[in-house]
């Protein structure tokens, strides 16, 4: 079933605004937006198995004071042996104007078939802001030390402590259908919000 939304508070950006004038009229000549949404796996210091999904972003977090020390894998293949850092997310297209923009993430065009990985307060390297990967990559990031440097990880808000190890990656067998107003579809918003000042 396609998803009309609207915004009825402060926040939301994948909304339409509140009015429930010409609803009808509204729906029937709604532009849709079809969304794959991320799929994680989540594996806790215990052993076991926590799965969800994120129309946004799979964020991990650090849990303590110390430092999260996270390795990267792509494919099966390592990309990075240890990001410190705070922690790193993986955004799709619709959840890039939110949390990973504020993390310095960039902003990516729904359609464009990328996802993004950013880290949050990376330490080491310092440098490195981040990759733009294929949505149908699988992305794979354990933690090293996990017992002394605890990191979360959430799935837009689904949390799981303690994760030893995470796998991320699209969801191609679920679409999701976004019925947004003309004129204010996803990908408008999401170009408008590459401008801002």
């Amino acid at each position: 079933l396609p998803v009309f939304g609207m915004n009825c508070g402060r926040l939301g950006f994948l909304m339409n605004e509140y009015a429930d004038s010409d609803l009808h009229d509204r729906v029937a000549a709604a532009e849709i937006a079809p969304i794959h949404p991320l799929r994680m796996e989540a594996t806790a210091r215990d052993g076991s198995t926590h799965k969800a999904l994120a129309i946004n972003e799979v964020s991990l977090l650090r849990q303590t004071h110390n430092a999260a020390h996270i390795a990267i894998s792509v494919n099966d293949t390592q990309q990075m042996e240890c990001l410190v850092c705070d922690g790193i997310l993986v955004a799709t297209p619709a959840g890039s104007t939110a949390y990973n923009l504020s993390a310095q993430g960039p902003v990516i065009p729904l359609g464009s078939g990328l996802m993004a990985l950013t880290p949050i307060s990376a330490f080491r390297p310092r440098r490195w802001r981040g990759a733009l990967l294929r949505d149908h990559f699988k992305v794979a990031l354990d933690i090293l030390e996990h017992d002394f440097r605890p990191v979360s990880a959430s799935a837009d808000g689904a949390e799981t402590r303690h994760v030893t190890r995470v796998s991320v990656e699209q969801a191609d067998d679920i679409t999701l259908n976004l019925l947004y107003d003309p004129g204010f579809s996803l990908s408008e918003r999401a170009t408008r919000e590459q401008f801002l000042t």
